[in-house]
């Protein structure tokens, strides 16, 4: 078995846990986020879309399509993404708690750089996931990556 396919069942597993100890603490929320979030979203994006992963913490771009092109992957649970550049090309997907993701947008990076919002006070650049699901209806088919499973 590859172990991709055991991502969607140690999600499952690990939002169980948030949910015992937001049970066992009301009032605390114990949402996975930061690396973790990210690292799921790459290993994913790198399954589903046949992608080369780059060095951790490559500096804009996070892994090589096999056309060549470079990508820069986002995962989130909430509803929004935050970039620092325009990447060549954008992936950006929604991790559930049943371990299924949505694609949220997969286009060109200079569309989604061109609806971003002013500067958080770390740099980084907003970016609505209600955003990129509407300029994702303009994006044609072949400024996409083929997801293949």
């Amino acid at each position: 078995m590859n172990p991709i396919d055991h991502v969607p069942d140690i999600v499952k597993r690990l939002y169980s846990l948030v949910a015992e100890l937001e049970t066992h603490f009301p009032g605390r929320k114990f949402t996975p986020d930061g690396h973790l979030v990210g690292s799921l979203g790459e290993i994913l994006a790198a399954y589903y879309y046949d992608l080369e992963l780059l060095l951790a913490s490559t500096e804009k771009h996070d892994a090589r399509a096999r056309d060549g092109h470079f990508v820069q992957v986002k995962a989130t649970q909430g509803k929004s993404v935050a970039l620092r550049s325009r990447p060549d090309h954008l992936l950006v997907l929604s991790l559930k708690r049943d371990g299924t993701v949505e694609e949220a947008y997969n286009g060109p990076g200079e569309l989604a750089w061109s609806r971003i919002g002013p500067p958080q006070k770390n740099g980084q650049f907003p970016l609505s996931l209600s955003t990129l699901r509407r300029l994702m209806t303009a994006v044609p088919t072949e400024a996409r990556l083929l997801r293949r499973v």
